[in-house]
């Protein structure tokens, strides 16, 4: 359920003696960022200011994160789960959410969406020997060659898309998606900036 100002008495924080466990995740590619703890204070004071704020334990008060570092939580939404008594939390971060400097409290690479893992993987690869992956020849070879690679990807997309063959498609849609994140790398962007512009759209 989407929670607002307007219903924030159907969480059920009773369940929790006042607190609910809080789950952030990415907005935008499904990463998990970090858990944290709400009382009803503290969701509304996330959805007035449009920052995550939790209750902290330690510290026994409301604390915003990135009140220190700088590096806040934008919320985009909040949800309920079928109990109404856990939250979700959909977020863009401002900068690292971990107190290490990471991008999330959870490092495990196993445990990353699959597109953020090859983003990952892409991104390791810059500077890295022409002759030690294909990735990073790509690299070497300078943006010009990736994005040709791109436009050829597109066009057997559409060839394999016309011909009805589906198997034929989704490899061909795969190495195009695969360009496409090289050529937004060379560029220092992510498919996290084509989706934040299509979320602006899809909000317009």
């Amino acid at each position: 359920m989407l929670i607002t100002q307007a219903n924030t008495n159907q969480v059920d924080f009773a369940k929790g003696e006042g607190l609910l466990p809080a789950i952030v995740q990415h907005g935008l590619s499904g990463e998990v960022l970090m858990q944290g703890y709400m009382d009803a204070a503290a969701l509304t004071k996330t959805l007035e200011t449009q920052n995550v704020t939790f209750f902290s334990r330690s510290k026994q008060r409301l604390w915003t994160k990135g009140e220190s570092s700088g590096h806040t939580l934008q919320l985009l939404s909040v949800h309920t789960d079928c109990d109404q008594d856990s939250l979700l939390l959909l977020a863009l971060p401002q900068g690292p959410t971990c107190h290490l400097g990471t991008r999330s409290c959870f490092t495990d690479a196993a445990a990353l969406p699959m597109l953020q893992k090859l983003m990952d993987t892409i991104e390791s690869r810059k500077g890295a020997t022409a002759d030690s992956s294909y990735t990073a020849s790509l690299f070497a070879q300078g943006i010009k060659r990736a994005a040709q690679k791109v436009g050829e990807e597109g066009v057997e997309v559409a060839l394999a898309a016309t011909a009805g063959d589906n198997d034929e498609l989704l490899n061909e849609s795969a190495d195009l998606l695969y360009h496409l994140l090289v050529v937004l790398a060379a560029r220092d962007l992510s498919i996290n900036d084509v989706l934040e512009v299509l979320q602006q759209r899809h909000q317009s």
